[in-house]
C-alpha cells in the first residue's frame, strides 16, 4: 500500500532525497551520444507522484548498506538485484525472507562475478548487509512487520528503540513496545518541555526520550 511521500522515506531513512528518488523514479541523465534514463531500482505501488510501502522502506534500507558501504556503482547492483528478481520470482527481493537465505548468498554471488571482488570484500558485504537485517523483524510466515531505522551514524550495536510498524501510528516512527510516536514527544521538547518532564508524562526511561528526540532532530536538518 502507498503510504510514504519521498520526502518521509528519506527522512525516515537518513538517505538524501535526490537518491530515494533516483531509486524509485529514475532520474534523467546526458550522454555524448545524447540524454539517456536511468530506470529507478525499488518498484513502488505509485509512480505519479512517488509514493512508496512499507515494503519499499525496507527494501531502501537494505539498498543503502549496499551502496553507502561499498560504493557499488548502481548499474551492477540492479543487474544483481534483477539476478535475484528472476531466481525468488519476487518484485521485491530485498524485502524478501529468501533474500536472508539463499537469496543472500545468490546476491553476493552475483555481485561478486559483475565486479570481481575479492573474497574478503564478499565477506564484508555479508557483514554489512546482515546488520542491516537484523534491524528487520518478520511474522512467523516471514512478512516483514517491523523495521527499526538507524537514528545515530549507522553504528552496528545501534540500540533498537525506534520502531517503523505499519500497523502503529499509520506507520510513523513510534517508541519500540508503544504507540507513542516520536514526533509528539519532539514537539513537546521543541516547544519547551524537558526531557524529564517527558519520561515522567509517558512512564518512559529517560534513554528513549532521548533517542526519539534525536531521530526527529535529525529528520529535520536532513
Amino acid at each position: 500500500m502507498p503510504a510514504y511521500a519521498i520526502a518521509e522515506a528519506a527522512h525516515y531513512l537518513l538517505i538524501p532525497r535526490p537518491t530515494v528518488r533516483s531509486w524509485v523514479a529514475g532520474r534523467p541523465y546526458p550522454t555524448r551520444a545524447g540524454k539517456k534514463f536511468f530506470k529507478p531500482v525499488v518498484i513502488v505501488p505509485m509512480l505519479h507522484p512517488p509514493v512508496l510501502s512499507f515494503l519499499n522502506l525496507v527494501e531502501i534500507h537494505v539498498l543503502d548498506a549496499i551502496r553507502r558501504e561499498h560504493q557499488i556503482p548502481l548499474d551492477k547492483v540492479r543487474i544483481a538485484i534483477e539476478y535475484l528478481r528472476n531466481q525468488l520470482g519476487s518484485k521485491h527481493p530485498l524485502a524478501d525472507h529468501r533474500f536472508e537465505t539463499d537469496g543472500l548468498d545468490l546476491f553476493i554471488q552475483e555481485w561478486g562475478r559483475l565486479i570481481n571482488v575479492t573474497r574478503s570484500g564478499q565477506m564484508a558485504m555479508r557483514e554489512v548487509l546482515q546488520a542491516h537485517l537484523q534491524r528487520i523483524d518478520r511474522d512467523p510466515s516471514g512478512l516483514v512487520v517491523r523495521l527499526y531505522p538507524f537514528t545515530r551514524k549507522r553504528k552496528l550495536d545501534e540500540p533498537k528503540i525506534i520502531a517503523i510498524d505499519p500497523g502503529i501510528s499509520f506507520g510513523k516512527p513510534v517508541l519500540h513496545g508503544t504507540g507513542i510516536p516520536t514526533g509528539i514527544l519532539a514537539e513537546r521538547y521543541k516547544a519547551g518541555e524537558s526531557v524529564e518532564e517527558l519520561g515522567r508524562d509517558y512512564g518512559r526511561p529517560r534513554l528513549e526520550i532521548e533517542e526519539a528526540i534525536r531521530c526527529e532532530l535529525q529528520l529535520e536538518a536532513a
